[in-house]
């Protein structure tokens, strides 16, 4: 299990404010998350039943959004506001509002939504609650809930209290060999970061069991929490994006670096067993700094 003391990049103030939060008070978060990632996921769900279409576009022309992402944001960011209304709310969909306190909620409401579009079954509800200011990337994390409803998955976290898939324990890999580490990753939506991230891909191919991209970073997360993946990397991702996942995979035993306190830009998250990050971080850095910029 771990503690907050393994997050060093952990903005200072906001890990004392959760650290003061009781685990009774923590357990109680998480239910209220998971009840509400649940009744989101069934209606994504629902809704890929009868198809599905690209509303907008984003960062490039492959970085879709549905009218399902938002409305699934829209139900979410309403059922936490009537349960907790002073708490604030940082969604991939919609604009931010500010806490009133000390709380905010950050969250995705389909990860992976090109896999939802095309109806490849690994797309997620992502529910994070945080202390601090996810806006600025300073912030630690309380509770964390990924939904994959397609599979009937939900995994849940709280600060200092385990992970779980189900209501069952969650333990991260024990490899400690990187040429014997399954590996994932994910990349970008802009063709030439692709093309940097794909000579990365090729550059470390040679020096591990294999790479997997599903397209999905909290579930990405999850699948380290649970042991799928030895090994997880990826360069540049959202508050949205990792902050329910690495809380899971820290809980499940998973070191997790580049999530809180770094911006968008420079961020490398990497997640896995102690030992393999750390093998990671001495043979990656030349190959994978080519997908900062």
């Amino acid at each position: 299990m771990t503690t907050s003391s393994t997050v060093p990049s952990e903005d200072p103030d906001a890990r004392r404010i959760a650290d003061a939060v009781s685990e009774s008070e923590l357990e109680r978060l998480r239910a209220l998350a998971v009840d509400v990632a649940l009744e989101a996921g069934a209606l994504a769900r629902d809704r890929r039943l009868h198809g599905v279409e690209v509303a907008d576009t984003k960062s490039s022309p492959v970085d879709v959004v549905t009218e399902v992402d938002r409305e699934v944001e829209a139900v979410v960011r309403a059922r936490l506001a009537a349960a907790r209304p002073d708490d604030g709310f940082f969604g991939e969909e919609s604009s931010p509002t500010e806490s009133a306190g000390d709380f905010t909620w950050i969250v995705d409401p389909i990860d992976g939504t090109v896999n939802y579009l095309y109806g490849i079954p690994a797309y997620a509800v992502s529910i994070a609650l945080v202390a601090g200011d996810p806006a600025s990337d300073a912030y630690a994390t309380l509770v964390g809930v990924v939904v994959n409803p397609a599979l009937g998955e939900c995994f849940t976290a709280v600060r200092g209290g385990g992970a779980e898939l189900g209501g069952a324990p969650l333990a991260c890999s024990t490899q400690t060999d990187l040429s014997l580490a399954l590996v994932g990753t994910g990349f970008g939506y802009e063709a030439d970061r692709r093309g940097r991230q794909a000579v990365a891909w090729a550059a470390l191919a040679p020096r591990v069991r294999d790479l997997r991209r599903m397209g999905a970073a909290a579930l990405d997360l999850c699948n380290v929490a649970a042991g799928r993946y030895d090994l997880y990397y990826e360069a540049g991702t959202n508050a949205w994006d990792h902050a329910a996942g690495a809380l899971i995979a820290r809980e499940a035993g998973a070191r997790v670096t580049g999530g809180e306190g770094l911006r968008e830009s420079r961020r490398l998250v990497i997640a896995g067993p102690e030992v393999l990050v750390e093998a990671f971080e001495r043979i990656a850095p030349a190959e994978v700094a080519l997908e900062l910029g």
